[in-house]
This record gives C-alpha cells, structure tokens and sequence, in this order.
C-alpha cells in the first residue's frame, strides 16, 4: 500500500462521513490512557488529507490534558472517528476500522508512545500514565 489512495470513512450510524487521501505505509497504536480504552488503529494523514462529506454537525470534540488534541466522536452513535494530533498538530489520527475497503492486517503496525507525554491536568485521574508536571496535588 505505497500508492496514493481514497477511502470513505463512516461512523457506525452513518451520520459522520469523510473522505481520507493518502499513501498508507503503516498505522499506529499509542499507549496514552484515552487510546488504549479506544483501542483504536490510527492512520496518520496531513490535515488536507481528510474531507468531512456529511455532517459535521454529528461531530463532538473531546479533549483532555493540554487541550492540544482534539478527538472527534459521532455524537449520535459514540464512535471514535479521528482526532487531531497533539505531538503533529497539522495531522490526523484516523480510526482506521471506520474506513470502507481498508485492511490493516495488511499494513505494519508501528507502537507509538504517548504514556510519557507530560501530563498537564490538574485533576488528572491517577490511572493516567505519564509524568505530572506539579498542578495535581499528589496526595
């Protein structure tokens, strides 16, 4: 898969969708808390790479932490559909399971690490991995 491709990609209900443009050399996981419970397998494309076709109104943002991230839910149908990247702000994550035609038992799968990524909030749950910068009070 080194050749430019299209896939549509679509919540569960169908009420987000969108278009991804991209030449797919390999998909991530991260270890951060809010991936390893999405357990999601993300493809990275530059921001022009991703085109909502329906629905943006269907769209709601999570963030958490620095607020750098922004993760984008189907607020009918609750599935995770892309965020965009905290360390790559000019990026998408796309989950890749929402995509039409892709198979990532074709692509290497590369680990990333996102546990390490100071965390900033300052009610920080203490199962969020990574260290503390000092706001949450450790007792």
């Amino acid at each position: 898969m080194d050749a430019v491709q299209t896939f549509d990609g679509s919540c569960h209900c169908g009420a987000v969708q969108f278009r991804v443009v991209a030449t797919v050399t390999e998909i991530t996981t991260c270890d951060c808390s809010l991936c390893k419970m999405r357990h999601a397998l993300m493809l990275k494309v530059p921001e022009q790479a991703l085109t909502l076709t329906q629905s943006e109104n269907a769209l709601t943002l999570y963030q958490w932490n620095t607020r750098r991230a922004k993760h984008y839910f189907c607020k009918h149908c609750g599935i995770y559909v892309f965020h965009r990247k905290r360390a790559a702000p000019d990026h998408y994550g796309v989950n890749v399971f929402c995509l039409k035609g892709f198979d990532p038992n074709v692509v290497p799968v590369r680990a990333t690490e996102g546990a390490s990524m100071t965390v900033e909030e300052a009610a920080a749950r203490p199962e969020w991995p990574g260290p503390r910068d000092g706001l949450r009070d450790p007792s």
